[in-house]
């Protein structure tokens, strides 16, 4: 069942074009993964969907509603980039101010321990640490208990264990029936978290699927091994397309690995370690949005 979307959508800002005919579906218990690079019209989605700006032309839905009617924004919530909550509030009042916005919250426990916050309740949220931070956010958005949220760049500049912990947060809402649209620069969290990957670039949608469908629409593969040629030498051999180099392993993408593989031990006949893997979801995203440009 879908709960939200947007169709045929047209944003402008002035001269600007933020979408471009744009189309988006979430479906009931999906979440779904918005990727795009900076400008591409993530924000502006997002933000009609709240209700917070509108579409020049298309119409936007919650539940069946405007997204600016109180019948959907009772059951959304919301991370976004430029939330800001007050800094001499502590934990436990914020949640329990923003949760008498809504009708049914969850009762304050509930939204405490599901945002992983035990024990930070009575701390004032400007002596917390941005991991702690986000979390409260995510409480915030999850109190008035809601079937859908909005999570634009939720774990920005979140080290890795706070990054991995607001995943499991995230997961957790998702096996209880909610919905998710995350927006994320991080496409590893797209990959593990998503079943689902909608690509946009220049306000418009441009591929959609799920992670392993968008990364199969790119043939490239990844043979990653230790070699001892230099880099401008693995970057000349033919059919390569790209060297990394991490950890003293060096990682080339190709088309036809089998080929390349071949070229690549016959300069090298000591190369040694050597795994082949289909592409990861950022080569997928690069080469969409490359070729669109």
């Amino acid at each position: 069942m879908i709960i939200a979307e947007l169709r045929n959508i047209r944003k402008r800002f002035g001269p600007v074009t933020a979408l471009d005919g744009f189309d988006l579906q979430i479906e009931q218990g999906q979440l779904l993964a918005l990727l795009g690079r900076n400008g591409a019209g993530k924000t502006t989605a997002t933000k009609l969907l709240l209700g917070l700006t509108s579409a020049d032309e298309g119409a936007a839905r919650v539940f069946g509603h405007d997204p600016r009617q109180c019948a959907g924004r009772l059951r959304t919530g919301a991370m976004l980039q430029a939330g800001q909550v007050p800094e001499t509030l502590r934990v436990a009042e914020h949640i329990e101010l923003f949760s008498s916005y809504y009708p049914k919250p969850l009762p304050a426990g509930e939204a405490i321990r599901a945002a992983g916050l035990e024990g930070l309740e009575r701390r004032m949220y400007g002596s917390l640490s941005g991991g702690q931070r986000q979390r409260v956010l995510f409480a915030l958005a999850i109190c008035g208990r809601p079937d859908l949220l909005l999570l634009d760049e939720p774990t920005v500049g979140l080290d890795v264990d706070s990054r991995r912990g607001l995943w499991k947060h995230i997961r957790h809402f998702v096996a209880g029936g909610g919905s998710v649209l995350l927006t994320t620069h991080y496409l590893e969290e797209a990959d593990v978290l998503a079943d689902h990957v909608a690509v946009i670039d220049k306000g418009r949608r441009i591929a959609e699927g799920s992670p392993a469908e968008i990364k199969r629409s790119i043939c490239a593969r990844r043979i990653s091994c230790i070699t001892e040629l230099a880099d401008d030498r693995l970057r000349a051999l033919e059919g390569v397309q790209s060297v990394t180099r991490a950890g003293g392993r060096v990682t080339l993408t190709a088309v036809d690995s089998d080929t390349v593989l071949h070229r690549l031990l016959t300069a090298d006949p000591r190369v040694r370690e050597v795994e082949i893997q289909g592409a990861g979801l950022e080569e997928a995203f690069l080469a969409l949005t490359e070729v669109a440009q």
